[in-house]
């Protein structure tokens, strides 16, 4: 069973670390919209809020393909715990 608290501690690092930030970057831009900020012209005619949103877009696809690269090595591990559960090595 070692294996398998070594996984979830793992897999929840990742997963709660890269919410934690994600969250916190979501939540802080109704924070930021009403100050002034982000309702200054960063390019052109285009206030900061647009900026910080697009950034938020991009973020979210960052997100999708951070965790799509590392979604195969935790199912290779989960593989890795399940085949010593099923051999007998779980104590």
């Amino acid at each position: 069973m070692d294996s398998f608290n070594k996984f979830v501690r793992k897999k929840n690092a990742f997963l709660f670390g890269t919410t934690g930030i994600f969250l916190f970057l979501y939540i802080l831009l109704p924070i930021l919209a009403f100050t002034p900020v982000l309702q200054q012209k960063w390019i052109g005619n285009i206030t900061g809020v647009w900026v910080y949103s697009a950034g938020l877009f991009v973020m979210t696809v960052v997100l999708c393909a951070l965790y799509t690269k590392m979604a195969p090595k935790f199912d290779q591990i989960a593989a890795d715990v399940l085949r010593e559960y099923e051999q007998g090595g779980a104590e």
